[in-house]
């Protein structure tokens, strides 16, 4: 696994990873010269139906033979890209996540609640704020 996120041309595939960028919102990274070169050489824009934005931990699964440019994303932004690649009732649980930091009651719970629709134990300690081994041990 890489730590960086890639923009890859998946032209064709029938693998479907990641989201396309346009998807995410405003990323700072598409303003790069490096990224608009990289899209002008492919001959593609930044809404081009083939062009995807993979996180970090799906990286794996890429095409060997797949155009990919690592690209830098900051944190906000590496949130909207796992919420939206995210099946629709984990990214659902993982806005609640997000809003946890507010909660005062009930945040058991909802870690219990988000263990429990199987968002994993470091997505939930890094959305909100809670050590990975408390989580964890809520899982058993």
């Amino acid at each position: 696994m890489t730590d960086d996120a890639y923009l890859v041309l998946l032209n064709g595939t029938a693998v479907t990873l990641g989201v396309p960028p346009a998807a995410v919102g405003e990323l700072a990274c598409m303003e790069t010269p490096a990224v608009r070169a990289w899209l002008q050489a492919q001959g593609v824009t930044a809404t081009s139906p083939d062009l995807r934005l993979v996180p970090p931990e799906e990286t794996a699964a890429l095409p060997e033979d797949a155009e990919r440019l690592p690209v830098p994303l900051g944190e906000e932004e590496l949130s909207r890209v796992h919420l939206h690649t995210a099946p629709h009732d984990i990214a659902r649980m993982e806005e609640e996540l997000l809003a946890y930091r507010s909660h005062t009651d009930g945040r058991e719970a909802l870690l219990v609640r988000a263990l429990a629709a199987g968002v994993p134990a470091h997505r939930i300690a890094e959305l909100t704020g809670e050590d990975l081994a408390a989580v964890k041990a809520l899982a058993h």
